[in-house]
């Protein structure tokens, strides 16, 4: 087992044509993973990748695929809720996800809160995207995303010190916030960072500092492929100078200890 990838997308919708493969190719390169789902009907109106769908997938894949993130529309208030529930309790699902440029909300806001303490009760560690994203570059307006919804601070920054039994995760070096988020990290050990969605060659100094430094226990890994796909991420995290030790810690010991993953099935004699 050479690494965990603790985020991985299934797909941006219904489509999951291509997850077989993608499986096989984890499969390959001796890598474990962790994919996620996909909900924001309420901003674009676009169909889901659901919930259900994704388990079915890791129950599929499950020497590969050691669990999954639901992914919820917050917008859906009581029904968010009761999917929350489901996805942990009858799914059997990691924890839960959210985008919220695509979704358009800020996560402080006090209407998402009942959610936040619903994860709490369920014992769900949550991911939060942060910063800028792959999700509409190139088009005109951005394909309609606001970055101003993942911004670390305030809005992460208060759901973290108003839910301190919450684990969190910012997803992506948080760009152009990585200061920000790097604060929160620092600042609130229930708070963590996975590594995604940028190739390790071009992390800003001060990030590889941190990892290298203070953070190399509150750091993961995630590739983010397919947008940046987990070979090139590997391969580009190898030619960095990191302790060996550190090394360790981010491929897959971090991500063994604060999520919990020793003890889930699928991870054989890890």
């Amino acid at each position: 087992m050479r690494a965990i990838d603790i985020h991985v997308h299934a797909g941006i919708g219904p489509d999951t044509r291509g997850v077989g493969e993608m499986a096989d190719h984890y499969r390959q390169i001796d890598v474990l993973a962790l994919p996620i789902a996909w909900d924001e009907e309420t901003r674009s109106g676009r169909p889901r990748l659901d919930n259900d769908t994704l388990a079915r997938i890791v129950k599929e894949n499950s020497d590969v695929f050691i669990s999954g993130w639901a992914c919820i529309d917050p917008w859906k208030g009581q029904m968010a809720i009761k999917e929350a529930e489901h996805t942990i309790k009858d799914l059997g699902l990691l924890g839960l996800k959210f985008q919220q440029d695509a979704q358009a909300f800020y996560p402080n806001d006090r209407r998402f809160y009942p959610l936040w303490e619903k994860c709490v009760e369920l014992k769900a560690p949550v991911m939060f995207h942060m910063g800028t994203t792959a999700y509409g570059v190139g088009q005109p307006g951005g394909a309609g995303i606001h970055l101003k919804y993942a911004q670390p601070i305030p809005y992460l920054d208060d759901v973290a010190a108003d839910f301190p039994d919450l684990t969190i995760i910012g997803a992506h070096p948080a760009w152009p916030w990585q200061e920000e988020m790097l604060a929160i990290v620092l600042h609130k050990s229930n708070v963590f960072i996975d590594l995604s969605g940028w190739s390790p060659k071009y992390f800003p100094e001060s990030l590889k500092r941190e990892v290298n430094g203070r953070l190399q226990d509150r750091a993961l890994f995630g590739s983010d492929h397919p947008f940046v796909p987990v070979d090139r991420w590997l391969s580009d995290f190898e030619k960095e100078v990191y302790k060996p030790e550190v090394v360790e810690k981010v491929l897959y010991r971090n991500a063994q200890r604060i999520l919990g993953l020793r003890s889930r099935e699928g991870l054989g004699g890890l």
